[in-house]
C-alpha cells in the first residue's frame, strides 16, 4: 500500500510498504505500521531509503519493527520507496485502494481554490502518469531515447535521410505533449492543457514546481 503524509507547511510524504497479499494489506496492524513510518520519516526527513530504515521507531529501528512484523504477520514486508515533495503549497491524493499516492507542489500562486486545483492536478497525474513536468525538466536520457525511437521509426518506413531529423522532433513535440504535467491536455476539459488551467485557476504566475507519483509495484 502507499502512505502520504501531508505536513501542512507545503511538505509531503510518500512510502510503499509492500507484503504479499491484499488481506495482510487491509490488516490493523499493517496500516499502522504504514502510518507510522510515514509520520515518522514526515518528521525526521531521512536523506534517503537506507536512512530512513535506520531511524528509530520505538525501540527498534524501522528495520527491527519490520522484521518483527514479518514474523507477527507471516509475510514478506518491506518498504521499497521514499519520496518527498516541497513547495509554496502542497496538495496530496491517494488513488482508492492505496494502491497510487501523489503530491504535487504548486509555485507562483495568487489566488482561486488551491486544494480543488490541487486534487484536479493530482487525478491527472494519477491517471496519466507523467514522465516530467514539462520540456525544459525532462531528463535528458529520456529525451535522447525519444529521439533515436523517432530516427529509427523514420528509417524503417523508408523516409528520406535529409527529413529523418525533422520527423525526429516531430514525434518528440508529440512525445512532450503526452507524456509531460504541464503540456497534456487537461482530462477534466480537453480543450486546454494543464498548464493553462493552472494559470487560468490560481493565476498567471502558477504553475507545478515539484511532484510525486508512487505507484505500488512499479519501478
Amino acid at each position: 500500500a502507499v502512505f502520504i503524509k501531508d505536513s501542512g507547511n507545503g511538505a509531503a510524504t510518500l512510502i510503499e510498504l509492500n507484503c504479499e497479499t491484499d488481506f495482510v494489506a487491509r490488516n490493523e496492524d499493517f496500516q499502522n505500521l504504514g502510518q507510522s513510518i510515514v509520520e515518522l520519516a514526515a518528521a525526521e526527513n531521512p536523506a534517503d531509503l537506507a536512512a530512513l530504515k535506520a531511524l528509530p521507531l520505538g525501540d527498534k529501528s524501522v528495520a527491527e519493527a519490520l522484521t518483527e512484523a514479518i514474523g507477527k504477520i507471516g509475510e514478506k514486508l518491506d518498504v521499497s520507496k521514499f519520496e518527498t515533495v516541497k513547495g509554496d503549497h502542497v496538495v496530496t491524493y491517494t488513488h482508492p485502494g492505496a494502491r497510487i499516492g501523489v503530491a504535487v507542489a504548486f509555485s507562483g500562486v495568487a489566488e482561486g481554490d488551491v486544494p480543488q486545483v490541487g486534487k484536479d492536478v493530482a487525478k491527472q497525474i494519477d491517471a496519466m502518469n507523467p514522465v516530467a513536468i514539462d520540456n525544459d525538466r525532462d531528463p535528458a536520457s529520456v529525451v535522447e531515447k525519444e529521439i533515436e525511437i523517432g530516427k529509427e521509426q523514420a528509417r524503417q518506413e523508408g523516409k528520406p535521410e535529409q527529413i529523418i531529423e525533422k520527423i525526429a522532433m516531430g514525434k518528440l513535440n508529440k512525445f512532450y505533449k503526452e507524456n509531460t504535467l504541464l503540456n497534456q491536455e487537461f482530462v477534466k476539459d480537453t480543450s486546454k492543457t494543464v498548464s493553462k488551467y493552472i494559470k487560468e485557476s490560481l493565476g498567471k504566475e502558477a504553475t507545478v514546481a515539484d511532484f510525486k507519483r508512487v505507484q505500488l509495484g512499479a519501478s
